[in-house]
């Protein structure tokens, strides 16, 4: 039995370092092998986590999507011999993170927070008009306010802020607010 398959504790998230440039063609050439040799229970999901921000040029402000963290592809994977051969021989990747060719998985504390942008609304985390919530990020971070509206399919969130001795409501997407510990 090899080193590979003795590290294996199940699905995980491992971080494959990649030339600067080719995130996006590892991803998509890690999709189609996966695809194409039904390995479908192996490797489950490839993200590259990326940002929205809004930049400035020549006073036009225009939303640019950057990579949080560029030659880095995330991948939830068990680490057998062959997720390991089929991800290291693609065109790209440079090796994973970890020291030598020993691959260390990500905590759930870690990828949660690299992955925040994704978690689902769940029975767990949906909001009510009338919660009191925090926004965590943007131009209103460090707000508190209360939820006047919510918009599960496009996933915005109205929340009414007094600032100045004001309610403002203030229109913000549903990754930037979380419930505000009772």
């Amino acid at each position: 039995m090899s080193d590979i398959n003795e590290m294996n504790e199940g699905l995980r998230w491992y971080v494959a370092h990649t030339y600067s440039g080719y995130e996006n063609k590892v991803k998509a050439n890690l999709e189609k092998i996966v695809e194409n040799r039904g390995l479908g229970h192996l490797i489950t999901d490839i993200r590259i986590p990326t940002e929205i921000v809004v930049e400035s040029d020549g006073g036009k402000e225009r939303e640019v999507e950057n990579k949080v963290f560029p030659a880095y592809v995330l991948i939830k994977m068990v680490m057998t011999d062959e997720s390991w051969h089929v991800v290291r021989n693609i065109r790209g990747v440079t090796g994973f993170v970890g020291p030598g060719s020993k691959p260390v998985p990500l905590t759930n504390e870690e990828a949660a927070a690299i992955i925040k942008e994704d978690v689902e609304i769940t029975e767990s985390t949906a909001f009510n008009v009338g919660d009191k919530v925090n926004i965590i990020d943007g131009v209103f971070r460090g707000y508190s306010g209360t939820l006047s509206e919510f918009n599960n399919e496009t996933g915005e969130v109205t929340v009414i802020v007094s600032t100045v001795g004001r309610d403002i409501p203030v229109k913000l997407d549903k990754k930037l607010v979380e419930r505000a510990a009772e």
